[in-house]
């Protein structure tokens, strides 16, 4: 099962599709922390490793969704502030984007994803 360090990262939602900015939360306080908090997301989080999400104390509605060890997308739902998901027993990874974003990439069951470095930073 691959492992990133905590911090940005790129998605990719099948072959040849563009990159997308992504946050990754594997240290047990980044996975703690998550999105609550937050206004709103640029991208997405995946939570590694983790089998579930709780909405509780969020602001705003998620996209869920769970990878397997090969980040291949099992299961997707849209979860509004407040709820408590099921974990799924074959999930290994917790994808979250801001409601509506999945169907907008294409993320839905089956589909492989894949996360790689972050884009060098411009000059600043």
């Amino acid at each position: 099962m691959p492992t990133w360090p905590d911090g940005p990262a790129t998605l990719t939602v099948g072959p040849g599709a563009a990159p997308l900015p992504l946050e990754v939360a594997s240290s047990f306080a980044r996975r703690s922390r998550g999105l609550l908090g937050r206004d709103g997301l640029a991208g997405a989080l995946l939570l590694t490793p983790a089998q579930g999400v709780h909405t509780l104390g969020m602001r705003f509605a998620i996209d869920v969704a769970y990878l397997d060890r090969r980040l291949t997308v099992l299961a997707v739902r849209t979860m509004p502030p407040g709820r408590l998901g099921r974990p799924r027993l074959r999930a290994r990874h917790v994808l979250e984007a801001e409601a509506g974003a999945f169907a907008r990439w294409g993320v839905r069951p089956g589909v492989r994803l894949g996360v790689g470095a972050a884009p060098p930073a411009g000059p600043g």
